[in-house]
């Protein structure tokens, strides 16, 4: 993947396969240190001890589509090729944290990418589930919680066309804000 945010596209698509209701992404960066940090946690079935050995292998997969499973070796490659490091916790009936941590100043540092139109694509087509999707870039923050929102909207569907702008229009200018140089 050329890419950071098609990683997380691709992990919290195991995350929806594995019933979550609530996906968390966390995108932390700190630009005096260079590291960034990855983390997409869901509430979904988990897994056992034998099954996370499975799937950091490239060649297993529980998709009957296609015969390989590449999410979770790149997405810990990608970590480990900065000279990060790389982590999945499970328990079986309670969920699952993948987390990769990566040093942005060594040379096969892949680009974050477009990590808002992810965020937007996992909602867009997701809308039954609920995102909790916090960036942090220097002790500065924003959250955008969909579990808020729905409380909001008082029935409209996360996919409608409107909901999408104002979610576009939300995640842009608070990124705008959290890279704005002080």
């Amino acid at each position: 993947m050329q890419e950071l945010s098609l990683n997380v596209l691709d992990i919290a698509q195991n995350s929806i396969r594995a019933n979550a209701s609530l996906v968390t992404i966390t995108v932390s960066e700190d630009t005096l240190r260079h590291l960034l940090s990855i983390s997409i946690e869901d509430d979904g079935c988990g897994m056992t001890e034998e099954q996370i050995k499975n799937v950091m292998d490239p060649f297993f997969t529980t998709r009957t589509t296609r015969k390989v499973g590449l999410g979770v070796p790149f997405f810990k490659m990608s970590a480990e090729a900065t000279g990060g490091t790389f982590s999945i916790q499970s328990e079986v009936g309670k969920g699952t944290r993948t987390t990769a941590t990566y040093h942005t100043d060594h040379f096969d540092m892949l680009p974050l990418g477009d990590i808002n139109a992810t965020m937007l694509s996992l909602i867009s087509v997701n809308p039954q589930l609920d995102f909790l999707y916090r960036r942090e870039i220097d002790g500065k923050s924003f959250v955008l919680d969909t579990r808020e929102i729905r409380t909001i909207l008082e029935g409209v569907p996360l996919n409608s066309p409107e909901v999408l702008t104002f979610l576009k229009e939300f995640l842009t200018e608070n990124d705008s804000e959290l890279n704005r140089k002080q």
